[in-house]
Order: C-alpha cells, then structure tokens, then sequence
C-alpha cells in the first residue's frame, strides 16, 4: 500500500519535473500551474482506480477519460454538454486548438507567447506524458521504461530551446528520474517481506534503516535499477547535444543559424514573429545596406511579405501559386495606366548573417535581378526563395515605382468592388464587437465621409497621443490581442497595423499587413544603412484606380506619407495627421536618448521622436510591485529549498531535546536516544533496530571513533534507555541533553570537513521527512479508498445479484 502511493507520487513529481524544461519557451507560465493540477487529479484517478480493483487497461482508460474531460472544461466548455462532456462540437474545437498551437509553434519565437494553441500544446502534452509515466512505472510494474517519454518531453525542450540554463532543468528531470527508479526498486523490495534498507521504517524508540555495511542497501534489484536509470541519464544527456539547433523560433525552418541576437544567422519562418526580437536587441546590427536615386528616402520602405489572411488567431500570407520571375513585373493590381510615378533604381547587400526567405525590396518593384533561385508570387508581389535559397550575403538590384498620390485622387477613388473587396474585408466571427465599435465611432467623430478620410481618421485615431508605443508589450496578432491593445493603447508596430488593418477591414476598406523595414539611417557616400531595429510593420489599404496604399499608423516609427498629410478630411485647416511619426524628413542617424525620453512622454515637444525609436520603449519593461514581489518569492523559494533537509533537522532535534514526549522521563530517553542515532547516521553510520542498546552504543563509538567524555555520554545514553525498557520505574536523568551534545561534539571532531559539511546540510536522517509524507500520502489514500469502496460496494453487489 505504501510503496505504491510512493510510486504514484514519484511517477506524478517526475513528469512535472521534466516539464519544467519547457518553462523557458513560452511565457507566461501560468499553465504550469494548470498542468501540476491537472497532473494531480490525473495521478489520483488513477490511485483509486488501483485501489477498487480495475483491470489495468481500465485503470489507463479512467485516467485517460478524465483527462479528456479536464481538457474539456479548460479548452472547449462552450461546446460541451454541460460544460463537462465533450461532444462532436468540443472535439472540433480541441481539434482546431491542437491545429491552432501547432501553427503559433512554427510561427514565433522563443519565448513565445501563450497562446490558446500552444497552451493546449502545452498542458494536454504535460497530461499525456504522465499519463504514459504513470502507466508504465505505476499500472504495469515497469519504471524503467517510463524514462523514454520522460526523455522524449526533455529532448524536445532542450533541442527547441536556445540554451541558457537547460543543464538547470536536466538535473531536475535526471531528479525525478532517478526517484521514480528508487521508489520502484523500494516497491518491489517490500513485496518480499520486511526490508530493513527499504520503506520507511517501524515506529519505535530505535528507528532507522539496516546497516548499509551489512549488504542489505545493495540488492540487486536497486542496483539494476540505478544503472538503468544512469544509462537512460547518459542519453538524456547526449541527445540534446548531438540535436540539430531549431533556431530562433519554436520551429525555425529557413535559414541556418541561431536567431538574432545569438551570433548566427537572422531567421524566420515568419518576419512578424522576428520584429519584437529585432526591436528588443541592444545592439542595432545592420542586416542589409542600399543605395538608391530615390528623392524621398523617407518613403523608402523595404518590402518583404504581406500579410492578408486574418483568421482569428494570426495574420498570415495566403497560400498562393507562385511563377517563375518575369524579365517585367506584371503591372500592380488596381493600378490605372495612367497613374504617375518615378521610377527608382535601388542597389541592395545583405549581411552574410541575415538569412531571410523572402527579398527585402520597395514597393511595388517593377523587376528584379537577383542571384540564386527565387520564385515570384504575383498577388502581394513577393519574391520568395526556392529550394533552400535565402538571402545571406547575396547582392541584387531592384526597379521599383515611387508612387505619390494626392490626396484628391485618394478622396476620388471608388468603393472597392469585387473579389478584393470580398476577400480583403474579411474578419473572422470571433473578431470582438469593440473593434467595429471603435472603428466607426472614429470616422464618426471625424465627419468622414469616404474610404480615403475613413482611413486618415484610423491613422491620426492611433497617432494623435492616447496610445503609448512599447515593444515590450505582450505580442500576439490574434482577435483578443486586438481587444486588448485598444484597452491597454499600449504596443509596437505589429499592434498598430495589425488593429488598424482589421478596423478597416469592418469598415469594408480592402486591408492587408505589409512587414519589413523602414528606410534605415544615411552612411558614408549615399549609403542607407539598415539594421535590426528598423524592422517595422505598417498597413496596406486599397483605393480602387491606385492600388494598394502605405498609411502609417505607428507613432514615433517610420514617416506619415504625404498624402496624408496634404489635407485633412471633413474640410477643416488642420493637418490630416499631426501624429508623432519618427521620420518626417530625411532619414538622420539615432542619437543617444536622453533620460527625459521614453515611450511614456506623450508631448512631442519634449522627447525627440528619433530618441524614443532608439529607446524601443520602456513601458511595461521595468520591474512593477508583481514582478517584483513574484521574483522575490522565487529567490526565497530557491534559497529555501537546499535548505529544507538542514531546517528540518535542526527543528527535530530542537523538538526532542526540549521536552520529548511531554516530558516524562520515557520521553526524554527516547527522544534523546533517536536524536543521538539520527546524528550518527547524519555521519554514516547507519542505525540498526536489531541491536540492543548496549550494542548500538558500541557500534556508534568503534565508527564514530569518540572517546573520553563523547564516550561515556553515549554509554550513559544506553543505561538510560535500557532502564527505560527495562526497569520497573523510569527515573528522570537531567544529563540527557548534554550527553547528547557532548556525543554530537565528538561525531563531528572526528569527522572530516567534507563528511561534517555533509551532516549540516544534507543529513541523512533527513530521509525521514520523505517516509512522513508518504505515509500520510497512503493514509489519505488508504481512506480514499474506503470511501471509494463503501460507495461502490454496494453497486457491485446489487449488479452480482443481477449477474
């Protein structure tokens, strides 16, 4: 009974011990929490299925059953029956999460955020592999065996994770490892009898555990399970070392190095999910430099991908056919013939270390002459590289079209029609109400009366002052990261296009995302010189005899186009966009911030916008009362822990020689007694409950190697207790106490410095704490149980009658 709550326990502690591995890649971590819950709940289902009997396949299935139905009323209890019970609905909606996490997973960088998706990744993977453990170790006998998935859940995290203090969470994991193997070996040991080395040992004045030098610690079951479980450590150990790094992202499949700000490469699946690693970099590395004989270098935007499909959860690149790169573009979509333009030739080299899958380059690009293999995608007129082909190191040369619309044409243009407007202006059902609301009490407020003014009050609706640029806000693109920055109005480029985008898109305003970079700072000779933290975000509107649009809705970043800045709307004499932009002129190189600057200065007058885009915002990045007191906590935690075994020593010795049990004299001997036998064993010499008094004494005083007045205290102590056994009548000895320290002097005097840093900090007799706790654990399973058995002893009963 004993061994097996045991058991339980270690399988449940070993499974949460090696997912704390996955801690470092994803924040916050607050589904740890929900895991050990869930985990525990799962350990006890299966304790008690255990204890009625089932069949062990039973005992999985009722594990598993329960499982399904924890996951059911965190993830889907709007589809459930009765929030409880999954039906076809709910088993879509886990379905689609599961979908969902895997996608968020290739898609962001370490740490990413917690999404529904990865949460549902997270918590359901932590279940499923204790589950496994338990199954193994617990239900079918076999412990060693449970390390595989133990492994795997490691594995994953160290080969995904970009290092750090990945050795911290190996030993963890190798921790609960090894416990579950000892606790095994100690379970199958006891099914043989008593076991002096084993379980916890009788209760009794002597106490302790066999002599480990009389070979009863070292049976051979407990050393085959040690090696097994130091071979499994091994190659726990080996396979994150030989696993390929993933990258900087959680699935990082371009590019060959480590992500930005690791010394490798610069890479991503997705561009969005590099821009807040890209901002948040101390240094600004430059990724690319250009030269161009464009006259207005502040429209200069280099374009990597757009950004059009919106589902809810992240906005994305639609899938689309992409075609060989004609010699001449084809012209851009909704464009007239007689649009004006200048025609810019621009000059582009990358860094050996940006390896990117798709071509930074102006738009819209009218040809392009690259090196390597690229491919073309005609519909958000990407170029995008084939067979592994990125953009380390390579140089091109870009023709694009600088066109500047005026504000009359824009104001002019036709409401959209046809397929872009059906498929541009799509939001997805679970879009929240306050977005539309807040779109249209925007343009109402500013009188607009067309798509061009409607898209003009958005831009100055995010500019004029009320929201806070921080790229150190939570990321996340998803319909509840929208809801949340129009609530909080405080987030970096991604927050701002990517809200913007959807309110024009309620507002049946054909939107689009467009990531890549704004136009860098001027070098040596006409060189533009482009780094990491001009990475940047903005949206693409579009106006029907124009083609898709720049507006820049982001303050303090990039530069208002002039056509949003010619004329207001409604009529009025006021600029359209007074908004606090980073580049109104000419690109100039980013000065030093002074200390008065910072993202939460909402006064353009006194904080420079160059000086705010070089700071990448401090608002919310600082250590508030809840982080603060939270990483206390932790570090006292941290502390507290290697202290435990020391703590609780010195508090039982405190216990027993301050009055024993209620200080009669049988109590104090006793309590003197097994507080002088826990210091021996503190030392390593190990108690013995088949010795007499008299032969423990002379055993503790051979190894112990006291004499003089250590000796004759121990001696004393053995009188003390044998008179206690023994003699009709007890009587009181006042020297106890001192015998007891004087036997503790000469332990510790005879003692190396090693054995007697080992007896303060990590005494042996501390093995108690760990019997106590699994007894009262198969206590209050023992009564689990018996309520479990009078609840279903009688259905059993009635349905043998019925049999």
């Amino acid at each position: 009974m004993s061994g097996r709550a045991r058991l339980t326990v270690c399988a449940a502690a070993a499974s949460l011990m090696a997912a704390c591995s996955l801690l470092p890649l994803a924040t916050p971590n607050g589904w740890m929490a929900q895991a050990l819950l869930f985990v525990a709940l799962q350990s006890g289902v299966g304790a008690l299925a255990r204890r009625v009997p089932l069949a062990r396949p039973l005992t999985v299935l009722a594990q598993a059953l329960v499982s399904l139905l924890v996951l059911t009323v965190m993830f889907a209890p709007h589809q459930a029956m009765g929030g409880v019970i999954p039906g076809p609905s709910a088993f879509v909606q886990l379905s689609d999460l599961v979908r969902d996490g895997l996608t968020d997973v290739s898609q962001f960088a370490i740490p990413a955020p917690v999404t529904p998706g990865i949460r549902m990744l997270l918590v359901g993977g932590v279940l499923l592999v204790a589950l496994a453990v338990d199954a193994l170790a617990v239900t079918y006998n076999s412990a060693a065996p449970a390390g595989l998935p133990l492994l795997a859940l490691y594995s994953v995290a160290a080969g995904l994770s970009n290092g750090g203090a990945q050795w911290l969470f190996f030993l963890i994991a190798a921790s609960g490892y090894l416990l579950l193997l000892l606790a095994e070996g100690r379970d199958r040991l006891s099914r043989w009898g008593r076991v002096f080395g084993g379980g916890p040992p009788a209760h009794g004045w002597a106490g302790g555990s066999a002599n480990p030098a009389s070979g009863s610690r070292v049976l051979a079951p407990v050393r085959t399970g040690r090696r097994i479980g130091v071979m499994a450590l091994g190659l726990a150990l080996v396979a994150p070392a030989v696993l390929p790094s993933l990258g900087s992202g959680l699935l990082d499949t371009s590019g060959t190095g480590t992500g930005p700000g690791h010394g490798g490469t610069i890479s991503a699946v997705n561009p969005v999910v590099a821009l807040q690693d890209n901002l948040n970099q101390q240094d600004n590395r430059e990724v690319l430099s250009y030269k161009t004989n464009s006259t207005d270098l502040t429209g200069m935007y280099l374009r990597i991908v757009a950004l059009d499909e919106f589902d809810g959860t992240q906005w994305q690149p639609s899938k689309r056919k992409i075609e060989d790169i004609p010699p001449v573009l084809p012209q851009p979509a909704g464009m007239a013939p007689d649009v004006k333009y200048t025609k810019v030739e621009t000059s582009v080299k990358v860094d050996d270390g940006y390896a990117q899958g798709w071509l930074p380059m102006p738009f819209p690009a009218q040809s392009v002459n690259a090196p390597g293999h690229w491919r073309f995608e005609p519909e958000g007129r990407t170029v995008i590289g084939d067979r592994g082909q990125n953009t380390s190191g390579i140089s091109y040369t870009v023709t694009s079209m600088q066109v500047q619309p005026t504000a009359a044409q824009l104001a002019a243009a036709p409401h959209a029609t046809g397929r872009i407007a059906d498929e541009y202006t799509k939001v997805p059902h679970s879009l929240p109400k306050v977005v539309e609301q807040t779109a249209r009490q925007v343009v109402t407020s500013a009188h607009a009366n067309n798509d061009y003014e409607k898209a003009l009050a958005l831009q100055r609706y995010f500019t004029g002052g009320a929201f806070v640029y921080n790229t150190k806000a939570q990321s996340g693109t998803g319909v509840d990261a929208i809801a949340r920055f129009l609530k909080t109005k405080e987030g970096f480029c991604i927050h701002f296009a990517f809200t913007m985008a959807a309110m024009a898109r309620t507002l049946d305003i054909p939107a689009r995302v467009a990531v890549g970079f704004t136009p860098g700072s001027p070098g040596t000779d006409g060189v533009m010189s482009v780094g990491l933290k001009d990475a940047h975000a903005w949206p693409e509107l579009y106006f029907e005899g124009l083609g898709w649009t720049r507006f820049e809705p982001t303050p303090y970043r990039g530069s208002a186009p002039s056509y949003t800045q010619a004329t207001a709307p409604a009529g009025t004499d006021e600029p359209a966009d007074q908004g606090r932009h980073g580049t109104a002129a000419t690109p100039t190189p980013t000065p030093t911030p002074s200390e008065g600057c910072g993202t939460d200065n909402r006064a353009a007058a006194a904080c420079g916008s160059t000086a705010v885009t070089a700071t990448g915002g401090s608002g919310g990045g600082g250590f508030g009362g809840g982080k603060l007191a939270g990483f206390t906590l932790l570090a006292l935690l941290v502390l507290a822990l290697p202290l435990t075994p020391l703590l609780w020593r010195t508090r039982q010795r405190s216990r027993r020689l301050g009055g024993g049990r209620g200080g009669t004299a049988e109590g104090l001997a006793l309590s003197a007694w097994r507080e002088v036998v826990d210091t021996g064993w503190d030392y390593g010499i190990a108690p013995d409950e088949s010795e007499t008094p008299r032969r423990a004494m002379a055993r503790l005083v051979r190894d112990g190697e006291l004499s003089g007045q250590a000796a004759a205290s121990a001696g004393s102590l053995a009188t003390a207790v044998e008179r206690v056994l023994y003699a009709p009548h007890a009587e009181p000895q006042p020297t106890l106490a001192a015998d007891v320290q004087h036997v503790r002097a000469g332990l510790r005097q005879s003692a190396g410095r090693r054995a007697r840093l080992r007896a303060l900090l990590l005494p042996r007799s501390a093995a108690r704490l760990l019997w106590q706790f699994t007894d009262r654990w198969s206590a209050a399973g023992y009564r689990l149980s018996q309520a479990a058995q009078r609840f279903t002893g009688p259905l059993r009963k009635r349905m043998t009658r019925q049999a």
